[in-house]
């Protein structure tokens, strides 16, 4: 019975490995700087105290949380010789990181119905918004991380594994742990793959349902200046999604082979990392409001 599995990472060659454990060890502080900064911005200035905010509040909580669960395991293994990771350690990080990606598939689905709620109904807008709502909200987002994160745990504990405990990633992953199991991992893949499915066709769907109608409403509106308006409150949101979606998806679908498992490192690694660095730049450099928020702090 396996009690440990040895994650490959990136490379074996010593002075590459450091030369990748500084860098993504700036890449992790520069994330608990950008999203910590933002979540302090929002909650200092009562300018950012609207519904908008308070989603981006919690989307860069989450961010700070999902790459905490990932980054500080892998720098350490960027500096020790004997890397592992024991079993109940990867069950944890497993049930923590799809509680934080699945909190986050809802709650860039609920921006999206936020964004429709504002172009849609701007004069009934902080009517329907209220902040009862959003905390609700928020709410199901979190409920819902926890229930999908609880399935997949259970799924994992029907699995054994007695023969190969080398992890080819760099961290705990469903499809490798399926990989790696030596028992029958038909009926598991299919509950595993039914959750995650419901997750994002419900999520998706809202953030499509909710874009179409925000594309037919600008396209009622006459003037120039007020499309442009429409579209610059999506647009850090769109581009949000596609990079979190994207990555995702590509990770998926490409073949298990050499070179397909060299590209999902490369896709994990900025869908675990890269993103929830730039979120806070996306949301705030493409953001009027939040470049002159941002002026202010570093001008006083």
């Amino acid at each position: 019975m396996v009690t440990e599995f040895i994650p490959l990472g990136f490379t074996d060659e010593p002075n590459l490995q450091m030369v990748l454990f500084f860098l993504f060890l700036a890449i992790y502080l520069f994330t608990m700087a950008g999203s910590l900064g933002l979540i302090v911005l929002i909650r200092i200035d009562s300018h950012f105290h609207t519904p908008m905010y308070f989603f981006l509040l919690h989307l860069s909580f989450t961010d700070l949380c999902y790459v905490s669960v990932i980054a500080p395991k892998m720098l350490v293994n960027f500096l020790v010789d004997h890397k592992s990771i024991f079993y109940t350690d990867r069950v944890v990080q497993l049930c923590l990181l799809t509680a934080f990606g699945t909190n986050e598939c809802f709650i860039l689905a609920v921006m999206a119905i936020d964004r429709y709620m504002a172009i849609c109904y701007p004069l009934l807008y902080s009517v329907f918004m209220s902040q009862e709502l959003c905390n609700c909200l928020i709410a199901g987002s979190y409920a819902d991380g926890v229930v999908n994160a609880v399935l997949q745990t259970m799924c994992i504990f029907r699995l054994s594994y007695c023969r190969c405990n080398i992890l080819k990633h760099f961290f705990c992953d469903i499809p490798k742990r399926l990989q790696l199991s030596c028992s029958e991992s038909h009926l598991t893949e299919s509950l595993s793959a039914f959750a995650l499915g419901i997750v994002a066709v419900i999520s998706i769907s809202a953030i499509i349902i909710s874009y179409l109608c925000i594309l037919s409403a600008i396209l009622k509106i006459n003037s120039m200046e007020g499309k442009h308006k429409a579209f610059s409150t999506c647009a850090s949101h769109l581009t949000s999604v596609a990079l979190f979606y994207g990555t995702r998806t590509f990770t998926y679908v490409h073949p298990n082979n050499k070179s397909g498992q060299d590209t999902n490192m490369v896709l994990s690694v900025i869908y675990t990392l890269i993103i929830p660095m730039l979120n806070p730049l996306i949301y705030s450099l493409r953001n009027t409001e939040g470049k002159e928020a941002i002026r202010k702090v570093t001008t006083s």
